[in-house]
């Protein structure tokens, strides 16, 4: 099975789709199926009947290969303190909608069904009546209205993010009955749906109203009194400890947090935890096409591992029982693959459709005014592209594959644009240096390198994430290539949380890199191209600015604010002609200006998986927005008896 780098745009705003199989004939006249695990402890009267535990109107998940069987832990690493979003990547995303397995289309998730109006303003969620959380409790429309009221619109953990606003104000949301939720936006928003189904769009139906409104002044008076006897430093902080983000490693840290996830935590990740472990919510809403209630394994457990290579020797030991994360590399493959029969796992492949294995992000709002200057140059940035030796780095740090790119989805995708993606790849070290002399860089330090203009060294760090090995590997044969025209460049290798302070948040950084396999499919960011995401790391100032609506940050220049209308633009559109062509002309002004650099094409990657464990697809495409492996439904993954 191979995955088609193709994604079809179509389907994002077609709201009554709704799996069915034929119920009448199914296994579900005699009621809902459950596992032994759980039919003990209603024996034992711990737990009520699985028929008043999973709402009337689940969600049917029609397995891969086969109905499975109950029981069994899946294993899979963490790397160190920070990798929680590994965690979310096998838990998934449970927001009220999601991607389907191949990626073309959005599906019912905990909505069971939604309307979108003609203009592409108001969208009208059905939820599933008799739904729980997993302590119990009723999910309904309530919850819904204060995790976007008292959280999101809010601002009580941050500003309103864009995917909540339409020219400029946020969207209105409302109750209309215990069951149905409406939200309505100032402008045609045909980008929506597609924002709920990626990781960061869950925020509708993260938060149980029960328990987290306790940590809220508006419901508890004592909230800050008692922040602050817990020894946090405001109730904002206890908030979140309590329960967490969506990209926080507090969200996994708390058993007693209600959640509507497939898996609850048992063994928290927290500070000094040597393991994570998560068990089946008894309430969890989904069943297969027979009627059996979901997931089938019993437990999700995660050592966590402080390098790789203690991840592959898990992994050749047999202690682990899929992965994708961190032993993708394409220098872990040969001992992987020679290890195949003794750790009884074989492969997967994980498939982009679109972009480059790592991009370089210069600074172009550096803290620096002689930097910040010289970066936003186009010729420097020229002159960078072109000494660099991109085959050199195809064939030593990845093994022989790869393609030089720039960036951008591939040539048969219809956001394909050939300037952006294959412009200044050749080698030419003479060109370069020929365009650093004529910037002013023509005075050479007594080691060879170049001079600013204020006579001080020409010298700046690149930013990297110390678990993204083949990262490293490819900057530190770029740092040498540089250094032959004179260029002073060293690899800053940093640990993923100071990584995010000084990248996204702070504006520390000289320059940074980051995996840039996009598609720009609807909802997801096209980041490379136009500063509006946290990834943006070549203009955080600018992207700040337009999530604020400019009360914060800094303004952009004219052509990075012309192409913020036409992304606004897109993603208010409802016709996938008329976005692509939107998109098209973005990418068209960011090919101008090529304010970032990329190195080769993101290719197909690979996981390991145990050769019983069943219903995981051979090939699944691999995206942050998908976000892989999620979408391919762990619930329905079993063991092979």
């Amino acid at each position: 099975m191979r995955i088609s780098r193709r994604p079809i745009l179509h389907g994002l705003l077609g709201g009554t789709a709704l799996l069915a199989f034929g119920l009448a004939d199914s296994a579900w006249a005699a009621g809902y199926g459950e596992s032994p695990q759980l039919a003990e402890l209603v024996k034992a009267g711990k737990l009520p009947p699985v028929d008043q535990r999973v709402p009337i109107d689940a969600e049917v998940v029609k397995p891969l290969e086969s109905i499975g069987t109950y029981g069994g832990r899946i294993r899979f690493g963490l790397r160190g303190s920070s990798d929680y979003n590994n965690t979310l990547r096998m838990v998934g995303p449970q927001g009220l909608v999601r991607w389907n397995q191949a990626y073309t289309e959005i599906v019912p998730n905990v909505a069971k069904s939604w309307d979108v109006s003609d203009d592409a303003k108001v969208f009208t969620f059905h939820l599933r009546p008799g739904m729980k959380w997993s302590d119990g409790t009723p999910f309904n429309a309530d919850d819904v209205i204060f995790n976007m009221e008292d959280i999101v619109l809010a601002g009580t953990l941050a500003p309103t993010p864009p995917r909540y606003m339409a020219n400029g104000q946020p969207v209105k949301v409302e109750k209309i009955d215990d069951a149905t939720v409406r939200f309505t936006f100032a402008a045609p928003y045909g980008d929506f749906l597609a924002e709920l189904a990626s990781p960061l769009g869950q925020h509708p139906v993260l938060y149980q109203k029960k328990y987290c409104s306790q940590f809220l002044p508006k419901y508890n008076a004592d909230a800050e009194a008692q922040a602050k006897a817990a020894g946090s430093s405001d109730w904002q902080t206890f908030f979140v400890s309590k329960c967490g983000d969506i990209e926080v490693a507090s969200r996994w840290g708390n058993p007693d947090r209600p959640t509507l996830d497939p898996w609850i935590v048992k063994e928290p990740y927290v500070g000094g935890a040597v393991r994570v472990v998560m068990e089946r919510n008894p309430y969890f809403w989904q069943v297969d096409t027979e009627g059996h209630q979901l997931p089938y394994i019993d437990e999700l457990f995660s050592p966590i591992a402080q390098d790789v290579e203690s991840l592959i020797l898990e992994a050749v030991g047999g202690k682990i029982d899929f992965q994708i994360r961190h032993l993708d590399a394409a220098a872990n493959r040969p001992v992987l693959a020679e290890n195949r029969e003794k750790g009884g796992y074989e492969f997967v492949e994980a498939a982009p459709i679109g972009g480059v294995n790592m991009i370089i992000n210069l600074n172009l709002t550096h803290k620096d005014p002689e930097l910040r200057e010289l970066f936003n140059k186009k010729d420097f940035r020229i002159a960078l592209s072109e000494a660099i030796n991109r085959q050199e780095i195809i064939d030593t740090a990845l093994l022989g594959e790869g393609q030089p790119w720039q960036q951008g989805p591939f040539e048969d995708h219809p956001y394909f644009n050939k300037r952006l993606s294959t412009q200044y790849l050749d080698y030419k070290p003479d060109e370069a240096n020929k365009l650093l002399d004529g910037i002013g860089l023509d005075k050479r330090g007594a080691d060879g390198m170049r001079l600013l203009p204020s006579g001080k060294p020409l010298k700046f760090k690149i930013d990297v994430i110390a678990t993204e090995v083949a990262m490293i590997d490819m900057l530190q044969l770029i740092e040498q290539q540089w250094a032959k025209v004179g260029v002073d460049m060293d690899v800053n290798v940093l640990e993923r949380t100071f990584f995010y302070e000084r990248t996204s948040n702070a504006n520390d950084h000289d320059a940074a890199v980051w995996g840039a396999q996009g598609s720009w499919v609807p909802g997801e960011i096209p980041q490379q191209i136009v500063p509006v995401h946290h990834d943006s790391r070549w203009g955080i100032p600018w992207t700040q600015w337009y999530k604020s609506g400019g009360k914060e940050g800094e303004e952009p220049p004219a052509s990075v604010k012309e192409r913020m209308k036409l992304y606004d633009e897109a993603r208010a559109t409802v016709d996938p002609q008329k976005r692509i062509a939107l998109i098209q002309k973005i990418a068209d002004i960011a090919a101008d200006e090529f304010e970032v650099l990329g190195v080769s094409k993101a290719l197909s990657t690979y996981g390991i998986k145990k050769a019983n464990l069943k219903n995981v697809p051979e090939a699944m495409p691999s995206s942050w927005y998908y976000p892989t492996p999620a979408p391919t439904m762990l619930t329905t993954w079993y063991w092979a008896q």
